[in-house]
């Protein structure tokens, strides 16, 4: 499986170059703004971005969330965000390595579980996800939307 590693200041340009063919969603513009995400993004306690390259670019990356938690004899709640991976390198372990690096990590951090939402149909995505240890139908997700302004 290939390595994934903690992303860092460097990485900016890479992961906007992977965001633009991603059909996830479209990337923060303008630049100013993406500079700015990205240096409160590695300045955020509780918030790691792993990476997998391959041929010396970023071809996937996730994002993981913990956060503090009163309940579950005080175990954190991890959230992984943002996996996209490059159509070119889909089903050479490059998002299965960056997930498997955002468990590592949550389980290091004393998360009790680790939340993923997909709002994808593509089956292929789920079956994805179930093979890297996500078991579909133990919570029901729920989301707002902003309102329109």
């Amino acid at each position: 499986m290939p390595a994934a590693r903690l992303a860092d200041a460097a990485d900016l340009d890479a992961l906007l170059a992977l965001f633009a063919v991603s059909d996830v969603s479209r990337a923060v513009a303008p630049r100013a703004r993406a500079e700015q995400i990205w240096q409160e993004t590695l300045a955020r306690d509780g918030l790691a971005v792993f990476v997998s390259e391959a041929d010396a670019t970023i071809v996937s990356t996730c994002m993981l969330i913990t956060v503090p938690n009163l309940l579950r004899g005080g175990r954190q709640h991890g959230i992984i965000e943002n996996v996209v991976t490059h159509p070119n390198y889909w089903g050479r372990g490059h998002g299965r390595a960056v997930i498997a690096a955002a468990l590592a990590e949550a389980w290091e951090r004393d998360c009790h579980h680790v939340l993923l939402q997909s709002g994808r149909a593509d089956p292929r995505v789920h079956r994805f996800y179930e093979g890297c240890g996500f078991v579909p139908g133990l919570r029901t997700a729920y989301a707002a939307r902003r309102p329109v302004d």
